[in-house]
């Protein structure tokens, strides 16, 4: 019951309502194709990012868009550069996604793939086409990697968001970064001042790890090549028992909220949620977050959250 939890402190409460407003979710178009209607687990007009996997035929990003503008969110599907086939294409694409979803945001990644099958490489090429302005996309997300990248060197990495910066320093596209997920808020943290000190002015959206077993997000983890933190899943990990426990970001959103409140250089600006553990149990979690249903558990080491299903 919430009566018997402990208290969280007013001022936390509302660091932490402030921190999870207007968070983001993400979905694939295999992922989505199970779900009847978003509005049943998703509030109207929450943005939902549409992932776009290796392979995949870019037209099912398209049809997804156009699905959930008509349902009543913003879509902003995900552009890896080293996935398009040319120039003519990504034209072609970001002309259907204005003219039948009314996209005006989006996020541009490199992409995994061994081999660009184009003649783009990485997002830099992508925004100097000029392209996104031209069908009115000028709300642009770009990756942000606390914890390091395999594709890419650290030195790299500076450079990039060095270049990225200018970019829109010389221009009006709206950039910001959304970094990959994490399990702790030190590294976070450390990068943030980092960058910040090296001339860093895109606001940031931190990625967070929703609801899901300590197993799955072991899984996603190694998958996407995730450095420190993997640490802390890593012990979790250790007890087979909590392999099948859900794990949720009580602490490591408190001490992210923390932080930007009590940091006037925090470059953090809100959310991304990573549903790992599925749409619905990880929007329930993060509205009621947001709403400020939630205290501390009895045992002080995460939050009971009220949710409203």
């Amino acid at each position: 019951m919430m009566g018997a939890a402990l208290a969280v402190q007013q001022d936390e409460r509302q660091d932490i309502i402030d921190l999870m407003s207007g968070f983001s979710l993400e979905t694939t178009p295999n992922s989505a194709g199970k779900i009847a209607n978003f509005g049943e687990c998703v509030r109207r007009g929450t943005p939902i990012y549409i992932t776009f996997l290796p392979g995949s035929d870019f037209e099912a990003t398209i049809a997804l868009a156009t699905r959930l503008r008509r349902e009543g969110f913003e879509p902003v599907p995900h552009i890896a550069a080293r996935s398009i086939p040319s120039r003519m294409f990504l034209e072609a694409s970001l002309e259907r996604l204005h003219s039948e979803a009314n996209v005006s945001r989006v996020l541009l990644i490199g992409g995994s793939v061994p081999a660009p099958v184009g003649d783009f490489t990485d997002s830099m090429q992508l925004l100097e086409t000029g392209l996104f302005d031209r069908y009115g996309i000028r709300t642009i997300g770009l990756a942000g990697h606390p914890e390091g990248c395999p594709d890419i060197s650290d030195e790299g990495i500076r450079k990039a968001l060095r270049w990225k910066n200018e970019f829109a320093r010389r221009t009006d596209a709206r950039l910001y970064l959304v970094t990959q997920f994490c399990f702790e808020a030190e590294p976070i943290i450390a990068w943030d001042k980092r960058i910040q000190a090296e001339g860093n002015k895109l606001p940031i959206h931190i990625g967070i790890p929703g609801l899901a077993t300590v197993k799955t997000l072991l899984a996603h983890a190694k998958a996407c090549g995730i450095g420190p933190s993997m640490k802390f899943i890593t012990r979790q990990a250790m007890n087979v028992a909590r392999l099948l426990t859900v794990s949720a970001p009580d602490r490591l959103v408190y001490d992210l909220a923390a932080y930007k409140a009590r940091d006037a250089a925090c470059g953090i600006a809100g959310v991304h949620m990573y549903p790992l553990g599925g749409l619905k149990k990880s929007a329930d979690w993060s509205y009621a977050v947001a709403d400020g249903r939630f205290d501390w558990n009895r045992n002080g080491n995460g939050f009971e959250v009220q949710t409203t299903s």
